[in-house]
């Protein structure tokens, strides 16, 4: 079993900056691929970057040269940092994390921290 566990959500005014950690306890984080999504209410909940175990990363395309998705293997954590933000990047933001072991996909899911933009 493994759990994740989303930190540093919270109010911003447009224009600023926020960083979401996602501490990870799950066996050999490294061989994970982990990412961060988002979801408001009503929608459907959206990729919005994602980084393999070997460091490529992938951004959506609203969030490309705001967002930054990085990892720390030796401390088991994910991080966003989110630059420039506007009013639609409020929502609830998870940390995923995602593993094939002989053909066992393992999925884990963080409960999620809020983040609302907002003068």
């Amino acid at each position: 079993q493994g759990q994740l566990v989303e930190s540093g959500g919270g109010l911003v005014q447009p224009g600023g900056s926020l960083r979401l950690s996602c501490a990870a306890s799950v066996s050999v984080f490294s061989l994970y691929a982990v990412g961060w999504y988002r979801q408001v209410p009503g929608k459907e909940r959206e990729l919005v970057a994602s980084i393999t175990p070997g460091g490529t990363t992938i951004y959506a395309n609203s969030v490309k040269g705001r967002f930054t998705i990085s990892r720390d293997n030796a401390k088991n954590t994910l991080y966003l940092q989110m630059n420039s933000l506007k009013p639609e990047d409020t929502a609830v933001y998870y940390c995923n994390a995602e593993r094939v072991i002989f053909s066992t996909r393992y999925t884990y899911w963080g409960q999620g921290t809020q983040v609302t933009v907002s003068s």
